[in-house]
């Protein structure tokens, strides 16, 4: 065949297949969601993103017309999940609902097996969680100034529990006695129930935890507060202070929970799991049930989720790096 004529033959067959493709992948978009859909819990079960994820599932299933299915997917601090979803098809229909480590991880955890930032797509940033300084109730100490003294006299220092070694509790208060100008010796546990436990019995001096599990024990008696260390008090604790009210000017540390898609994801496929998620916030029941245990409705637009996923990692990889903190 004459080469001439070949290639004009070939011109118009690969125009024809793009078009096609194209076509395929509109109606792909424009049918969205057509099938169930999984939202992909990387943490443990019972956790605050499997309460996230159940809380929010059955008002998700009404306003997408499609069964929402919640898998759990546990392990490496939210990695294995992570990994997971990075690697599914980028068609909306495995999600990953991720806590505040996950822009701690690439930072403490070598060689992952994904780009948390490269290989997902944020969607958005569904509520902050208020973490609270507490103490138990012996504990000589009642803000941060008596906290700071009682430091300089109290025979081998203060020490703080934490959920573990990278955890939101255990970063959180490296960067506060950083602000303080103390030195804390750091306990981990395994777990954010253990580490409160030990802060109760007096085992340690303080530990920081979100709202949502300190709340109970303060009200029972069981442990007093300190501080709220985000930008300001919280409705369930209106009486306590901020860390920024007591002199730590813009200290701003709160947990979060949101939700990534992976990479790849057509942008109108984004945006209709964020409007989604964004209605279901607005849920009557759910807003009863956020205002219940402290937290904040955020329901960014995933360009603001991007950016403050990004404010986030520059924040921890400062005091991680300065803290010499690494896990395996």
């Amino acid at each position: 065949m004459n080469p001439i004529f070949k290639k004009a033959i070939s011109v118009p067959l690969i125009l024809m297949c793009a078009i096609g493709l194209a076509n395929a992948q509109s109606k792909e978009v424009s049918s969205y969601p057509n099938k169930p859909i999984r939202i992909i819990n990387p943490l443990a079960v019972g956790g605050a993103v499997d309460t996230m994820a159940r809380m929010l599932a059955p008002t998700l299933q009404e306003i997408l017309g499609q069964t929402i299915v919640i898998e759990s997917k546990p392990g490496a601090g939210g990695t294995i999940g992570a990994n997971f979803v990075a690697k599914s098809a980028p068609d909306g229909y495995t999600i990953l609902m991720v806590y505040d480590t996950f822009a701690v991880n690439p930072h403490v955890y070598k060689n992952l097996p994904f780009d948390s930032f490269k290989d997902l797509a944020p969607v958005t940033e569904l509520v902050k969680i208020p973490l609270v300084v507490v103490a138990g109730n012996k504990l000589p100490a009642n803000n941060l100034r008596e906290l700071t003294e009682l430091s300089k006299t109290k025979q081998n220092g203060i020490n703080f529990s934490s959920g573990g070694a990278g955890s939101s509790g255990h970063l959180a208060a490296e960067l506060l006695k950083t602000n303080l100008g103390i030195d804390m010796t750091h306990v981990p546990y395994k777990g954010g129930g253990p580490a409160m436990t030990a802060t109760i019995s007096g085992e340690t001096d303080i530990t920081i935890l979100g709202a949502v599990i300190t709340v109970p024990q303060i009200k029972g008696g069981n442990l007093k507060a300190l501080a709220v260390l985000g930008k300001k008090r919280t409705p369930s604790l209106p009486q306590v202070s901020t860390a920024s009210e007591q002199g730590l000017s813009n200290f701003d540390v709160s947990s979060w929970v949101g939700v990534l898609v992976p990479a790849g994801t057509p942008a109108p496929i984004i945006d209709k799991i964020n409007n989604a998620f964004s209605q279901a916030l607005k849920n009557p029941a759910v807003q009863a049930r956020m205002a219940e245990q402290g937290n904040e409705v955020v329901a960014s637009s995933p360009a603001q989720f991007g950016a403050f996923l990004n404010q986030e990692s520059a924040k921890w990889a400062k005091v991680i790096k300065d803290n010499n903190i690494q896990l395996e």
